[in-house]
Parts: C-alpha cells; structure tokens; sequence
C-alpha cells in the first residue's frame, strides 16, 4: 500500500508545489494514510478540505484497502 499512496503522491505533487506547498506521506498502516502537508498549505484554511476531498478520492478509486486519511502540519 505504502508504494501505491507514494506513486499517487509524486502524480499529484506538481500541482501541490505550484501553489507553495508540498506533501509528503508520514504512514500507512491497517487501510489508515498519514501525510504530511508543509509550505503555504499547511497554513491555508481550506487544505485540510482540499487534501482530504481531492486524496481521499483518489485513494478510495486506486487503493481498495484504503480507510481513511489523516493530514498532519
């Protein structure tokens, strides 16, 4: 699961670092995805919505024994 989560991160990166912000994963353990936002997004009111609804998404499509995702500062 680790190296799926990884592969999605690097897809979607780009698009993270074009607005000051990066991401990177933290952990995956029993179906649970940890990340770790730094940069501009991390202090943006509206990450947390971003991240969980655009990554929750994809991983629920790609990943099937993915639970749920938990974004860290």
């Amino acid at each position: 699961m680790r190296n799926k989560v990884q592969k999605i991160l690097n897809k979607i990166r780009p698009y993270i670092q074009m607005h000051g912000g990066d991401v990177f994963l933290v952990n995956t353990k029993n179906g649970i995805v940890t990340i770790k936002i730094t940069g501009t997004c991390a202090y943006c009111s509206l990450s947390n919505i971003t991240y969980n609804n655009m990554l929750r998404d994809i991983l629920k499509e790609e990943i099937p024994e993915f639970k749920k995702i938990i974004i860290k500062t």
